[in-house]
């Protein structure tokens, strides 16, 4: 389902009439037994509280769609599914917004839920772009809130209803306002499925099911996300049972979950897009400013290998950085593999034995995706050094714009594909090293267009350019294996599509005893 069908969709249908309303929980059998996960980086502080929540980050959901809940969020079948707003109405000149809120709902503490929540949440929001296109939030009275825009905005539902940022996650403004930032993310309180129990930072964080849920009661008692950096570490404890679910195992683990009757192999993702971007291209004294150079890079990569050596061949390759599945994407084929057509158009730029390009710093943890991207250039005469970063200085860094060379950068920005592109694209973008002026001035038009049709074009164009410059080389669409034990009945993976983690976390379950 596009995510525009998802739209237009009656918001007064979704989980009125689906299983797990409000009315069902008290009917369910309490939550029982215990499911540890292992993780593949450490859980940060920040993730345990919404307005700590970057735009165009999708790590920290795994936690907020276990502690939190969001007034509008992706669900399964719905990728814009009204949760703590039960409806919403857009006025005819596009200027305002109303949500009519779920009524009776209490935070983990007792706290009643409140349109004065959401407003103080939005206020705390990290969300620049919003804070910028929002004229005024208006608290109507206890159970409705109106959002009043400068002009008209057609990405302010996909902004806020969607993962594009976290500023419709709803934090309770007595408690936070009294605890501060840092005793927030201390002890969080959230109105999900599942309550702050503890925090060990950097090996454990536990929760334990809430059963004044709205939606349904966990299935499930207890949470353990675990901290377990190394892959083979978390497949050696997920074959001794010692946690449930084992997050990102490289391709060689994988293969072995098969000859173990007793473990599953699963695939999920799809929303993050592994592209080689290229910091330097706005030098034009940089080997990266010719576009030919670029697209001897595209053509001197094999994605489908790649795809196969880091995935097993679960991540399709990529011939956009926008995923097929979302609003407003152009479908386009990869370059094909053609690394003698790749040395040809580096002669024709001057390069006839390639050059030095400098570094290749990947996003942290895949580094591998980079050197294999790196032996690719090396058959056609770029040299590169691998660099890593620890993933914290990585992203500092990135967004300060202090990185030089190349990197192959895994983006996950949800929505469409004026909010993917959103990032990196427009010379404005967070992580933008520059900008070509005409698309910018592209980018600014679709983003103020309310025609559907109109915009569509005017995005297709967009894409199609992009492509034509090699602004970037897209490599796949990234899907990753993960294992699952034996106690595991459904670990929600992929029933958000698409979404990585296991969510929704209420309807995790696992195996009678």
């Amino acid at each position: 389902m596009s995510l525009w069908r998802s739209i237009v969709l009656t918001a007064f249908l979704s989980f009125a009439l689906s299983p797990g309303g409000a009315g069902d929980a008290m009917a369910q059998t309490k939550p029982a037994g215990e499911m540890r996960w292992a993780l593949y980086v450490t859980i940060a502080p920040a993730w345990l509280d919404p307005g700590e929540v970057i735009p165009g980050t999708i790590t920290p959901f795994w936690i907020l769609y276990a502690l939190h809940d969001a007034m509008v969020k992706p669900m399964p079948g719905n990728p814009m599914a009204p949760s703590l707003a039960e409806s919403w109405t857009e006025s005819a000149d596009h200027l305002t917004y109303e949500f009519t809120l779920r009524k009776g709902l209490k935070f983990h503490n007792g706290d009643a839920f409140t349109a004065e929540d959401v407003a103080y949440s939005f206020q705390r929001s990290k969300a620049s772009l919003m804070h910028e296109q929002v004229k005024q939030v208006e608290v109507v009275d206890p159970t409705r809130i109106r959002f009043h825009l400068h002009r008209p905005w057609p990405d302010f539902m996909t902004t806020y209803g969607t993962l594009a940022t976290a500023t419709s996650w709803i934090v309770p403004k007595a408690y936070t306002e009294k605890a501060g930032p840092a005793g927030f993310k201390r002890h969080p309180i959230g109105l999900g499925p599942y309550r702050f129990v503890e925090n060990n930072p950097g090996v454990e964080l536990v929760l334990e099911a809430f059963e004044g849920y709205w939606r349904k009661v966990p299935s499930v008692k207890r949470m353990v996300l675990k901290s377990i950096p190394e892959a083979s570490t978390r497949m050696a404890m997920l074959s001794r049972g010692e946690v449930d679910v084992a997050y990102l195992l490289d391709a060689s683990l994988a293969k072995g979950l098969k000859n173990d009757p007793k473990l599953k192999l699963a695939f999920s993702g799809g929303i993050a897009t592994y592209i080689v971007d290229f910091f330097d291209m706005w030098d034009p004294k940089s080997p990266w400013s010719d576009p030919r150079v670029r697209k001897a890079v595209s053509l001197a990569i094999n994605r489908q290998e790649i795809s196969e050596a880091e995935t097993l061949g679960a991540s399709p390759p990529a011939g956009n950085f926008v995923p097929k599945n979302f609003l407003f994407a152009l479908p386009m084929e990869p370059d094909p593999y053609d690394p003698a057509k790749a040395r040809q158009l580096l002669a024709e730029a001057g390069y006839p034995n390639g050059f030095d390009g400098g570094d290749i710093i990947p996003t942290p943890p895949y580094t591998s995706a980079a050197e294999a991207v790196a032996n690719y250039l090396a058959a056609v005469g770029i040299k590169l050094r691998v660099r890593t970063m620890e993933r914290a200085a990585f992203t500092t860094a990135l967004g300060a714009k202090k990185l030089k060379g190349l990197c192959v950068c895994s983006y996950s920005v949800y929505g469409n594909a004026s909010t993917r592109l959103s990032q990196i694209v427009p010379s404005s973008g967070p992580f933008a090293y520059g900008g070509f002026p005409d698309v910018d001035d592209m980018f600014r038009l679709q983003n103020e267009e309310t025609d559907i049709v109109k915009r569509t074009a005017q995005l297709h164009n967009l894409q199609r350019v992009l492509h034509e410059r090699t602004r970037f080389v897209p490599i796949f669409d990234y899907i990753w294996p993960s294992g699952i034990g034996p106690r595991v009945d459904n670990p929600q993976l992929m029933s958000i599509d698409p979404y990585p983690w296991a969510a929704p976390m209420e309807d995790v379950t696992l195996k009678a005893p």
